[in-house]
């Protein structure tokens, strides 16, 4: 890993925002999940929360994956499970849903912590959703059409979030810090690495100033002798690529 690499990694975490998110209400295109989340980290968002659809994802073979790399993607089986995580980090939940009490968009105050609730198309945010809404918000559209695909509509209002924090200083007050932040810099640096501690419930290695594991061989041997059983064919190999 080159210094510029890991310097951009650091810059980046720097401007991580954990009290902005968004949560997916049924929405099943997986096309649609890739958009989003590469939303996300264009702005900053740290976690997303994702409700897996009743009827499951739809995948399509276009679909781009490398975004979940760098955005932490919170996995619910419904969505009283993902407002209620929200509610918990004491967060306003804002929907994106059409109705008499909607607002303009930008008439929010997304300086605060925020989690915004996106739909399935056609179908929208559920009854349960927009009842638990502090707040219900619209773009305004002056063509035939009356919405966005629910992606567009994510990038709309996140980078309304984004100017105001931006205003507001936000990205220049570092939120992610101590082991939240070491955990994910080294994921970020040596996914592989991570990927094995994942499979075998390992604690990650120290990591050297310059992005390096800390005594990289002696930790790989002490981890291969604590494992009960033999890692995966590829698992050796991933790992000799970031001893070399």
């Amino acid at each position: 890993m080159t210094p510029d690499r890991l310097a951009k990694y650091k810059a980046t975490l720097a401007r991580r925002q954990l009290d902005l998110t968004i949560i997916t209400d049924q929405v099943n295109k997986a096309q649609n999940v890739a958009a989003l989340i590469r939303t996300c980290d264009a702005v900053g968002v740290h976690n997303a929360h994702i409700v897996t659809p009743e009827e499951g994802f739809r995948e399509h073979k276009r679909t781009a994956r490398g975004s979940q790399q760098w955005v932490n993607v919170v996995a619910h089986d419904n969505i009283t499970s993902a407002l209620t995580a929200a509610k918990q980090q004491g967060m306003q939940l804002v929907s994106a849903h059409f109705s008499e009490q909607a607002v303009d968009f930008r008439a929010l105050d997304y300086t605060l912590p925020t989690a915004l609730i996106l739909g399935a198309e056609m179908h929208g945010v559920s009854d349960e959703a927009v009842a638990a809404s502090d707040h219900q918000v619209v773009i305004p559209m002056l063509g035939m059409v009356h919405s966005f695909n629910v992606s567009v509509a994510a990038a709309v209002i996140l980078l309304e979030a984004q100017r105001q924090r931006d205003l507001s200083g936000s990205y220049n007050r570092p939120q992610l810090t101590g082991s939240d932040y070491h955990d994910t810099l080294f994921r970020w640096s040596h996914p592989e690495v991570a990927e094995f501690c994942h499979r075998h419930s390992l604690g990650y290695p120290a990591m050297e100033l310059d992005g390096g594991i800390m005594n990289l061989n002696q930790w790989y041997a002490s981890a291969r002798a604590d494992i009960s059983t033999k890692p995966a064919k590829s698992e050796a190999p991933l790992l000799d690529q970031e001893m070399n």
